[in-house]
């Protein structure tokens, strides 16, 4: 028996009072009903509106939302998550450019994209999703519609993305097998050139010609396919809802693609460096959560274990925090 999940109409106010993954779709001439083990009929990537979520941010937000108005955006939402007003503050004369959407709660990012996409107008058909310390190249944009274009089984594609000094950020990466994952978890921290670290980290093709996830720090997805995944799962805060989206996007009988003509420039964890111990707790919980919900049969026998290595490389992980803090005091 397929799973069957049914797009119905919502109001916008809905947004901010049930889950955006109760599989809700808001237009209400596309009701339908679709197995998710079949790709459902797609529209046609025309319209490409963006949401980019902020947690004080501050004046970099401006460089990422002058990129997005100059290069082809429909439209732009910008969720508030941090104090309020601080994304008006941030974009002076602009902030009359974009809809500002205020949750009321920092509900993690992938909350806040569910509350922007709600946002948006009925006909934007692709939603670009992006961190607020990212800006594009001129074509960016374009680039990730035509790709959605020319693959009609791609719900997702990703950008190449680079940081501010040119290296090519690791934006495309692989589903971690629990040895990987536990490889990485005790090696990464001490030795990031690990063969665990690298296979995880490596932007290997499937068969169907994709690749296994890309990074959230920007990427394209077709509306339809949003909605009918019912969004970013909110029990994530940060840190592998992208994973887990793009998982949940192969599972329902789509592919994850990559544009390499769409680059992206990203100055990495800018909002993050105000509550490093919280997001260091969040990303080994968030790792944890994945592992969870995608292990199946008898590896979720070795969970336990998992959690172990993770508990461990968490304790080593905040350590180390603590010692680079005191050693900025002493400085």
């Amino acid at each position: 028996m397929p799973l069957w999940v049914v797009a119905s109409s919502a109001t916008e106010d809905d947004a901010d009072e049930v889950p955006f993954a109760s599989a809700i779709a808001r237009r209400g001439d596309e009701v339908g009903y679709w197995p998710l083990t079949m790709n459902p009929p797609l529209s046609t990537p025309s319209t490409v509106a963006a949401v980019v979520v902020d947690y004080n941010a501050g004046t970099i937000l401006k460089e990422a939302i002058e990129s997005l108005l100059g290069d082809d955006v429909s439209s732009l939402v910008v969720v508030e998550n941090g104090a309020r007003g601080s994304v008006a503050r941030a974009l002076g004369e602009l902030a009359t450019s974009v809809t500002i959407v205020n949750p009321g709660r920092n509900g993690g990012f992938g909350s806040g994209v569910n509350r922007g996409v709600a946002a948006l107008p009925n006909d934007a058909s692709v939603v670009l999703v992006c961190n607020p310390d990212i800006a594009l190249y001129a074509g960016a944009t374009q680039a990730l519609r035509l790709a959605l274009e020319a693959h009609p089984t791609w719900g997702i594609v990703g950008p190449t993305i680079v940081s501010p000094n040119g290296e090519l950020y690791a934006s495309v990466r692989r589903f971690p097998s629990l040895l990987d994952a536990a490889g990485h978890a005790l090696l990464g921290v001490i030795s990031p050139r690990n063969r665990f670290t690298r296979r995880y980290r490596s932007a290997a093709t499937r068969r169907d010609g994709g690749v296994d996830w890309v990074s959230g720090a920007c990427f394209a997805i077709r509306r339809d396919v949003f909605e009918i995944l019912g969004g970013f799962d909110e029990s994530f805060f940060m840190f592998a809802e992208d994973m887990d989206l793009c998982w949940r996007c192969h599972e329902a009988g789509w592919t994850v693609g990559v544009a390499p003509r769409a680059r992206v420039l990203h100055h990495e964890g800018v909002t993050r460096q105000s509550k490093r111990y919280r997001m260091i707790i969040e990303h080994h919980r968030s790792a944890l959560r994945f592992q969870a919900k995608t292990t199946r049969h008898a590896k979720a026998l070795l969970l336990p274990l998992a959690a172990a290595v993770l508990g461990l490389r968490l304790t080593i992980a905040l350590a180390r925090e603590a010692t680079r803090r005191h050693g900025d005091r002493q400085s």
